[in-house]
């Protein structure tokens, strides 16, 4: 046995303890969250301790076009991937026997490479860490089955389920519309347990086809490794039964979107106590700092949590979604919800971003908001009790908007790494740009013989 392979986690040592491993994917997450990489024989990755990948992987939008800034270098030089051997875990999907594991993206001088998202995380992180704090956090995971589509300009069609029926929308919560997927959920528990990733509970959404999956809290780069695993690994599971899933922000007109809520606590490195309640169960003062840090910081961070020209059709009033950044106890039309809980499990839920954010920049986004409030020590606004729908937008309402907002946030820019920030504008303006260049149905529909 390779001596790497003491290092993994047991439940992928279990996968591979009776059978023979065949291949290793060495995976990294780009900007849109994709899976790059390479898949190398198991006989050649034991015999290698890192590889290497261009930074131009980095600089690619999510239509595969390349940006072109002066920050880049041109000549497109290497960077060093090294195996975090702590995320091994099974594909359980591929045809031969296969793990996938996460690798560290280092530059040539043996540094972190800061527009990695990973690594864009790793720093929040350590910033906390830093003031003898440590975040958790807990993501929901939203996602559409649907039916296979293969033809962009048809729209997007709810599932058959077993009975033969298309699947059926506003049941939220209804076990037999989720028993109508039955077998493509069976699959995910399956693969889940094989991968030891650990599922909190699924539910019925209220869209047509539309699934909750929600995660067991804890640290944020581990939950981040998790979605960034789930993505794939659901994909995977709705092939199996002929049907796509998807993580789009809004895939269906009329339903609606679907998030990935975030729920925030920090704890003590020392005590393990949690510092969002005072030794009597009140809200502390950090709580209250890190709620005004995402009031005052969360529009400077929307081009992160809905980072494309879709992302903004799922902020609409009335619709599930939250537009505005006031707070609440247990009030599900406000941005920041705090929900009912015993004091040790005291948190703050960031509503705002969706489920078609990359893991690793939308928590580290939300983290930042948190922190910067941490350290500037502001107060928040009054928690709001009424219905929170009837308030004006407070969020950016395209993604133009979003990154312009964002170009401007110099603490922010701090927060996450300059470099970063820079690239990633970039790249959201250059979607944004083929994005204008494209005639919708609506336009030949209602302007070709009418204007």
């Amino acid at each position: 046995m390779a001596e790497w392979i003491t290092h993994i986690p047991e439940p992928a040592q279990e996968y591979i303890r009776t059978r023979r491993l065949d291949e290793v994917e060495c995976l990294v997450a780009d900007l849109s969250g994709i899976a790059r990489g390479k898949a190398m024989p198991a006989n050649k990755f034991s015999k290698q301790s890192y590889f290497h990948l261009p930074t131009s992987i980095f600089t690619q939008s999510i239509t595969g076009d390349w940006m072109d800034d002066t920050l880049i270098n041109q000549i497109e030089p290497d960077m060093i991937l090294r195996p975090d051997y702590a995320t091994a875990s099974a594909a359980p999907w591929t045809g031969d026997v296969t793990l996938q594991i996460i690798h560290d993206v280092y530059d040539q001088n043996d540094t972190l490479y800061p527009v990695a998202p990973r690594n864009v995380l790793k720093r929040v992180i350590s910033l906390y860490h830093e003031l003898g704090l440590r975040p958790i956090v807990a993501p929901e995971m939203e996602f559409f089955l649907v039916a296979p589509n293969t033809d962009p300009n048809q729209p997007i069609e709810p599932p058959m389920g077993r009975s033969g029926r298309r699947v059926a929308a506003r049941q939220s919560y209804s076990m037999s519309a989720i028993d109508e997927y039955g077998p493509v959920i069976d699959d995910i528990y399956d693969f889940a347990e094989m991968q030891g990733l650990e599922i909190d509970g699924i539910l019925q959404e209220g869209g047509s086809g539309q699934v909750e999956l929600n995660l067991q809290h804890g640290d944020p780069l581990r939950l981040a490794d998790e979605v960034f695993y789930f993505k794939r690994m659901i994909r995977e599971a709705a092939l199996r039964h002929n049907c796509f899933a998807t993580f789009m922000a809004k895939p269906i007109q009329d339903e609606p979107g679907s998030a990935m809520h975030l729920h925030h606590s920090v704890v003590d490195m020392k005590t393990g106590d949690n510092i969002f309640v005072t030794s009597d169960g009140e809200n502390s003062d950090i709580f209250m700092h890190f709620i005004a840090g995402m009031q005052n910081h969360m529009p400077e961070a929307v081009a992160i949590m809905a980072p494309y020209v879709n992302s903004y059709r799922r902020y609409i009033r009335d619709f599930a979604a939250p537009i505005n950044l006031e707070w609440g106890v247990d009030n599900r039309t406000t941005g920041l919800r705090v929900p009912i809980s015993e004091a040790s499990s005291r948190r703050i839920e960031n509503r705002l971003p969706g489920m078609d954010v990359n893991p690793y920049l939308g928590i580290a986004a939300s983290l930042a908001c948190g922190y910067l409030g941490i350290i500037e020590k502001r107060q928040p606004r009054d928690q709001f009790t009424q219905d929170a729908h009837a308030i004006d937008q407070e969020l950016p309402n395209n993604l133009s908007d979003a990154v312009d907002i964002f170009d401007q946030a110099t603490a922010m820019h701090e927060v996450l790494h300059p470099d970063f920030c820079h690239i990633y504008s970039a790249i959201k303006r250059l979607e944004y740009t083929a994005y204008q260049q494209v005639i919708s149905p609506w336009e030949r529909e209602h302007l070709l013989m009418n204007v």
